[in-house]
């Protein structure tokens, strides 16, 4: 490991000089094109897109920016790509996303992952502090500024006690039956669906079944959607003290039934199946028949809905902080709402390590890096100054009394 702590070190003093950084974005579907993109208006930085898509890295190419055609699933192809990068952004899909980061740190480079992987993260832990570099995960809409949120709060709360988050990509038409399409392959979206949502219920980790526990919420300039279940905390659940937490996914209402029954009754099963052509997985099918359904084409409007309700105590007050995000489809950029609010988050956390504000080697789940009150103004600025923009308010409940301190 002494090569990639020689690089960890060239990186450290990267920081310390003038000079261009040299970025690598692993990954130029929508949302990393849109990372790419905003990374490349930074005249101190240098931007290079790597893709296994030839038309995805012409499309960048035609916005000046430079592209290698490349297969990303082979850990040597992901060394060559890093050669030479001062910092890498991984947006991969989720399936390949944990061992493309491992393969980053194996180089010594820091990196910035938004790859909603399911294998645990602190797994990177030890690479990342050996290597000498920043490792910071999930680092999205929600995953990622979410996560900002509740770091920020526990860090400047005496006491907090719930964390509750619905958060949502949705398009403006509603198509049946499915009233939905995202930017990531169904593959992705169906892993939401089938991955036990993990909570926390009075100090208590609790285990349910995804799309379960399915309520309707009312969302000014929306309208009526539902929140069910879903994996969504995370690292949460190991880094924070917050006793009941828990992430829906917002939904226009109807999609849980419709999916859960597709899942319930097995399409989205790995096993292989026998019929009369042979062997099928029932998920690749799946996978495969929805793919255009669940399609956002170029230019379609979408949105981002997400609050975030926090309650606690300070100062012996209780007190509720809500914070509310809705953000829609931008015509003018041609960038989608979940690629501007996933993407920028991203690209606010690039900043931070960049700039020299978030240095500490190792593995450090978006919730971590807002602790620090600098880190989080710097990235809520970030999203604002790209006119993403996240509402604030907060209540006081009554005096904390008795039992309650």
């Amino acid at each position: 490991m002494s090569a990639v702590r020689a690089r960890g070190e060239r990186w450290a003093l990267c920081l310390s000089e003038v000079g261009r950084l040299n970025i690598v974005v692993l990954g130029g579907g929508r949302v990393g094109g849109a990372i790419a993109r905003d990374l490349d208006v930074e005249p101190d930085f240098s931007v290079l897109v790597v893709d296994v898509d030839p038309v995805r890295v012409e499309h960048l190419g035609v916005a000046g920016i430079e592209g290698v055609v490349a297969d990303l699933s082979r850990a040597d192809t992901v060394a060559r790509a890093v050669e030479g990068a001062d910092l890498v952004v991984g947006a991969v899909p989720g399936f390949m996303g944990y061992r493309t980061v491992e393969r980053v740190l194996r180089e010594g480079c820091p990196v910035v992952d938004i790859s909603f992987f399911p294998e645990d993260a602190f797994g990177l832990h030890g690479l990342a502090k050996e290597a000498g570099v920043p490792c910071l995960v999930d680092c999205g809409v929600a995953p990622g500024l979410s996560n900002l949120v509740l770091g920020r709060l526990e860090a400047e709360m005496d006491e907090t006690r719930s964390f509750h988050c619905m958060v949502g990509g949705l398009p403006v038409e509603r198509t049946p039956p499915w009233q939905y399409k995202a930017l990531f392959s169904p593959g992705d979206v169906i892993e939401e669906y089938t991955r036990p949502a993990r909570l926390r219920r009075d100090g208590v980790e609790v285990t349910l079944p995804a799309l379960s526990e399915v309520d309707v919420v009312d969302f000014p300039g929306v309208g009526s959607l539902e929140a069910f279940n879903t994996d969504g905390l995370r690292s949460l659940l190991r880094t924070c003290r917050t006793p009941n937490m828990v992430e829906k996914t917002l939904r226009y209402p109807g999609h849980a039934e419709r999916v859960g029954l597709l899942r319930d009754a097995g399409f989205f099963g790995t096993e292989g199946v026998s019929t009369a052509s042979g062997t099928v997985r029932p998920r690749d099918l799946a996978e495969a028949l929805l793919f255009d359904a669940w399609h956002l084409s170029e230019g379609e409007p979408d949105l981002t809905v997400m609050r975030i309700v926090v309650e606690g105590t300070r100062d012996g007050r209780i007190v509720r902080h809500t914070y509310d995000l809705l953000d829609r489809y931008d015509p003018g950029s041609g960038v989608s709402s979940m690629a501007r609010t996933t993407g920028y988050t991203c690209t606010a956390m690039v900043r931070l390590i960049a700039e020299g504000a978030w240095t500490l080697p190792g593995l450090a789940p978006p919730e971590v890096v807002g602790r620090e009150s600098a880190c989080f103004d710097a990235v809520i600025r970030h999203l604002a100054e790209r006119n993403v923009r996240v509402a604030h308010g907060t209540e006081e409940l009554g005096d904390v009394v008795g039992g309650d301190a």
